[in-house]
Order: C-alpha cells, then sequence, then structure tokens
C-alpha cells in the first residue's frame, strides 16, 4: 500500500456542539468541537499511488491521531477549522491542507513529499 494515500486518510475531522460546550473548550485552549472519531475517504488524483481508501481518525485536543500505528501524524486542527498536518512512514511523507465545517464534515487536499508525485483529495465526515 503506498504511503501517500495513507497520508491523506490521517487528516480529517469537524466541528459540532453546542455553546456552552464551545464556551468551556475555548477557556481550556481546546479547539471546539472537533474531538472524536472521524472516517477519512482518500483519493488519488494524479500519480501512481493506490486510487482510494477509507480510515478511522481520532481528534483529541485538536491532534490527530491514527490508531492504527502505520503512519505518524504531526499537526493540528485550528480552532477555526483549518487543518495542517505532515503524514510519514519512515523516509515518506506527504502534506495535507483543509478545513472542517460545523455540519460534521471537511475536505481537503493532499501532496507526497517525495519521489511519485501523487496529490488527491480527502473527504471527512464525524463519526462520534
Amino acid at each position: 500500500m503506498r504511503f501517500a494515500i495513507l497520508a491523506a486518510g490521517a487528516l480529517t475531522l469537524v466541528a459540532a456542539g453546542s455553546q456552552t460546550a464551545d464556551a468551556a473548550r475555548k477557556k481550556a485552549q481546546v479547539p471546539d468541537g472537533y474531538d472524536g472519531s472521524w472516517s477519512i475517504e482518500v483519493i488519488t488524483t494524479e500519480g501512481s499511488c493506490d486510487r482510494a481508501y477509507r480510515y478511522g481518525v481520532q481528534i483529541q485536543r485538536g491532534e490527530a491521531r491514527y490508531p492504527g500505528g502505520d503512519f505518524t501524524i504531526s499537526g493540528r486542527v485550528a480552532p477555526n477549522g483549518v487543518v495542517r498536518a505532515t503524514i510519514s512512514r519512515g523516509s515518506d511523507s506527504a502534506n495535507v491542507v483543509g478545513r472542517l465545517g460545523r455540519q460534521g464534515y471537511g475536505n481537503g487536499t493532499w501532496t507526497t513529499g517525495s519521489g511519485g508525485g501523487c496529490r488527491g483529495q480527502w473527504n471527512a465526515e464525524r463519526r462520534g
């Protein structure tokens, strides 16, 4: 399985929550409404990377984690929903950018940082 697809899978998160929860999270400096389980669909639009995958990603205190351990995620979801991350496995890496919306969905793009020149898009949906 190619790394680029794995990498893109690591980036997805979306917002939801009441105003009371929003105020408590802001006070604790935690991005409001992004924590929880997310289903990420990753699609390759250019390059020889695998065409499509779906991954489960956990967001905790604004940081993305992939429970499968196949790759490492370094990045955050900002309080305004902007996603910026680097996904890596060994010497391979992919840069991920996008935005999450408060209605439980998000999307963005990804590109590999090494040979192979893959790029694509990702879509996310909150699962819990």
